[in-house]
């Protein structure tokens, strides 16, 4: 029997969770709920905005040079975030990523797009909380004099942040630890 597209790509997010090698017992935590999710049959991708169904993937990509690292003041969100976007029904979420950067900033990424760094489940706040996101947090190389044409429909503004002077009180719950892995795979 052939497996169906919604299964193909069901398969290719269980091997995309399963790649990731978790930082901390927390990661471990959201990796092994994340793949429970998945084998669960459940809709995986938002069908309706805002949060239809309540629980849905994500991918974030952290555009990365050297120690910096790009983030968007995201209006809905009121919280400094990497850039990124939902996953769209049967979209794979590298693809997603590939679609964001250039719906976002207005660029391509200028190398292929590997496997994430980090998955975290977060449950949102802001102007649209309450439902949870499976995040994927991608790795892109970026370069802080290319010239980005930010979606200011999405953003009030982007910065380039140093590791040591993110807001992490105005971010993501999860940057702190995503900066600290990204660290320790570059370092190692």
């Amino acid at each position: 029997m052939v497996p169906s597209a919604e299964d193909s790509i069901r398969g290719q997010i269980r091997t995309e969770i399963s790649s990731i090698t978790p930082f901390d017992e927390l990661e471990s935590l959201h990796i092994a709920d994340a793949l429970t999710w998945v084998d669960s049959g459940v809709e995986l991708f938002r069908v309706s905005k805002p949060a239809v169904p309540p629980k849905h993937l994500v991918s974030y990509f952290a555009v990365v040079d050297h120690d910096h690292i790009l983030l968007v003041d995201h209006i809905n969100a009121g919280l400094w975030l990497p850039t990124g976007g939902h996953v769209e029904p049967g979209e794979h979420p590298r693809r997603t990523v590939a679609r964001e950067i250039q719906e976002e900033l207005g660029i391509s990424a200028a190398h292929a797009i590997e496997a994430p760094l980090m998955l975290t489940c977060t449950l949102t706040t802001g102007n649209r909380a309450g439902h949870m996101d499976v995040s994927f947090w991608y790795v892109i190389q970026g370069d802080r004099s290319q010239q980005l044409n930010y979606d200011r429909g999405e953003f009030h503004s982007i910065a380039w942040f140093p590791f040591d002077a993110i807001p992490f009180e105005k971010s993501d719950p999860h940057m702190n630890r995503f900066v600290q892995k990204l660290k320790r795979k570059f370092a190692g």
